[in-house]
């Protein structure tokens, strides 16, 4: 472990337990988890999508036979190192957890340095019609992979947590969502047309959405705006905004990580899956 950068409340992790995560996001925090495979079957695969094919990652438990599916959704990073963990954990708990990378289409984004690049030739070109399709496809793979996508949840962060409530709103097989911070509102786009709120009345499972309240890009007046729009659609939606917590706490590998929150979002994830029939 390096020693503690001055003026930052958290050391960092060392440059070889780094490898494998976005260059964007580094240094990266010493509170960062890193979850072994053992007991996993856990690799990088290719998914067949209509649009041609796509990487993923995918984690599942051995011997187990037919576990239920939760497909990860990414961040702005991608499918780095992070969302690999997730999906370890995931199958730790006895799901097939799939990773889709839908910004491959545009080049490797775990080896781009500047924020912005990612959002402007990499997030802001992935339509949502895109978007929907390789989750699909990486559905189609899991279920030809042992997974039982007759139980079949998402998850997704930040730029993937908009992507799991339109997933939400897409898909009429799915069981449940968890939708970590990701925005419902905001100017539509050629590539993303229309937002959470306006497609609300499509929503085809229940959603559970986890947001910080100081999480200065995501307004908690859309959130009420959302709730108030289920509620009138006879949609399940339900939210908890942790206080004093700000965007992407869960992201252990960032100092935005509030163990608190994360670890009660966590949980709350597992209990919503279980009790949704995932």
């Amino acid at each position: 472990m390096t020693p503690q950068i001055e003026g930052s409340r958290r050391t960092f992790i060392t440059a070889a337990t780094a490898a494998g995560f976005t260059l964007a996001v580094r240094p990266l925090s010493a509170e960062t988890i890193i979850t072994p495979d053992d007991g996993l079957d856990a690799a990088m695969v290719e998914v067949k999508g209509t649009l041609g094919p796509v990487p993923a990652y995918r984690a599942k438990p051995k011997g187990v036979e037919k576990p239920p599916v939760i497909v990860v959704i990414h961040e702005i990073f991608a499918v780095h190192e992070h969302i690999k963990d997730v999906c370890r954990r995931l199958a730790k708990l006895g799901y097939y957890a799939i990773a889709p990378d839908l910004f491959a289409r545009f080049g490797d984004a775990t080896k781009i340095t500047d924020f912005k690049i990612l959002i402007n030739d990499f997030a802001a070109k992935v339509s949502d019609d895109q978007a929907m399709a390789d989750v699909d496809a990486a559905v189609s793979f899991a279920k030809g992979d042992g997974g039982d996508t007759a139980r079949l949840g998402i998850t997704g962060f930040c730029w993937g947590g908009r992507i799991t409530w339109l997933y939400a709103e897409h898909n009429p097989a799915l069981k449940a969502a968890v939708a970590w911070y990701g925005k419902v509102a905001g100017d539509p786009t050629p590539n993303q047309p229309k937002s959470v709120i306006e497609l609300v009345k499509d929503l085809k499972a229940p959603v559970l959405g986890l947001y910080g309240a100081v999480d200065t890009g995501i307004p908690v007046s859309t959130l009420d705006d959302l709730k108030s729009a289920a509620t009138l659609a006879g949609k399940t939606v339900e939210f908890v905004v942790y206080p004093d917590t700000p965007h992407a706490f869960f992201a252990d590998y960032r100092q935005s990580y509030t163990e608190t929150s994360a670890k009660n979002g966590w949980n709350r994830l597992k209990d919503w899956f279980k009790s949704n029939g995932v």
